[in-house]
C-alpha cells in the first residue's frame, strides 16, 4: 500500500508514507508505540477523519464504551517478494449468496492510491454479470467510465435511493469484509449512480486491488507487530462513522 497522493488530488494537504518500507512512517515508530497504524476515512469530505498511530484502544460516538478493536475481523497480510505494499488473500467474491472464485495464489493488494476496487478482467466480468443479475429490477441507466454497471436514481424528477445486495469479499477461514451500499455504489451525477467497482485488464499484476472507496467509514487497523489486518465493515450500520471518534 503506497500511501501518497498526485499532484491534483482534491483535499489534500498533506503527504505521509505508511508503506512496511524502512522509510515508511511506522518503521520509524518506537517504544511504547507499537508499530500499529489505524486508518478511518470519512465517507463525507467535510467531515473528518481519523488516522492513529499504536495499539489503541479506539473509541467510538454513542458507544463509548465499547473499543473498535472488538469489532473487528482479522486476517493475516501475505507477504510479497520485492514490494512494500500490504496484501492480504480474498479467496470468493460472494454476491447473494453465490460464490464468484477468486485464483488460488492470486494476490488482493489494499491501496489508497485507487480511488476504488480494481478487478482483472476475468473476475470482473463475473461480477459484473451476477451483479447485474441481483438488481435486474432497478432502472439500467447509460453506463458511466469507468464503471461498467449503473442505475437512474431518478424517478419523475426526483432523486430516489437505491439499496442493492451486499459483497462479501471471503478472506482466510472463511471470514468476511462486507461492502454493503454506501461502499459498493457510487452517485455520479445527480440521476445515475453506479457500481464502483473497475476493470483492471485481462494483464493485471494483482487480481484484486481495494481502493479508497472501499474503505469509507471502514476501520483498518494495520498490525506490522504480529503482521495482522483487521477490517470492520461499514460502521454505518452500527449507527456510527468514522467521523465519530471520542477524543476524550
Amino acid at each position: 500500500m503506497h500511501h501518497s497522493c498526485g499532484t491534483t488530488a482534491t483535499h489534500v494537504k498533506r503527504v505521509v508514507g505508511l508503506s512496511s518500507s524502512q522509510y515508511g512512517l511506522p518503521a520509524y515508530l518506537e517504544d511504547p508505540v507499537e508499530r500499529v497504524v489505524a486508518l478511518c476515512l470519512p465517507s463525507n469530505v467535510s467531515a473528518p477523519g481519523v488516522l492513529f498511530f499504536g495499539n489503541g484502544p479506539y473509541y467510538l460516538l454513542p458507544r463509548s464504551n465499547v473499543d473498535v478493536r472488538s469489532l473487528l475481523t482479522y486476517t493475516l497480510f501475505l507477504k510479497q517478494p520485492n514490494s512494500f505494499g500490504y496484501f492480504i488473500g480474498v479467496n470468493a467474491i460472494v454476491i447473494k449468496n453465490r460464490s464468484i472464485n477468486v485464483p488460488v495464489n492470486a494476490t488482493t493488494k489494499i491501496s489508497t492510491l485507487d480511488p476504488y476496487t480494481k478487478l482483472r478482467t476475468d473476475i470482473y466480468n463475473n461480477v459484473v454479470r451476477r451483479f447485474s443479475k441481483v438488481t435486474k429490477r432497478i432502472p439500467p441507466a447509460k453506463l458511466v467510465a469507468p464503471f461498467g454497471v449503473c442505475f437512474n436514481t431518478s424517478v419523475n424528477g426526483t432523486k430516489v435511493a437505491i439499496r442493492v445486495p451486499d459483497i462479501d469479499l471471503v478472506v482466510h477461514d472463511g471470514k468476511k469484509w462486507t461492502i454493503s451500499t454506501g461502499n459498493s455504489i457510487k452517485q455520479v451525477t445527480e440521476e445515475v449512480a453506479c457500481l464502483a467497482f473497475v476493470d483492471a485488464g485481462p494483464t493485471s499484476e494483482h487480481a484484486t486491488v481495494i481502493g479508497t472507496y472501499q474503505f469509507e467509514d471502514n476501520f483498518l487497523l494495520f498490525n506490522l507487530e504480529n503482521l495482522t489486518f483487521g477490517f470492520s465493515s461499514s460502521l454505518l450500520r452500527r449507527q456510527t462513522s468514522c467521523s465519530n471518534f471520542d477524543w476524550r
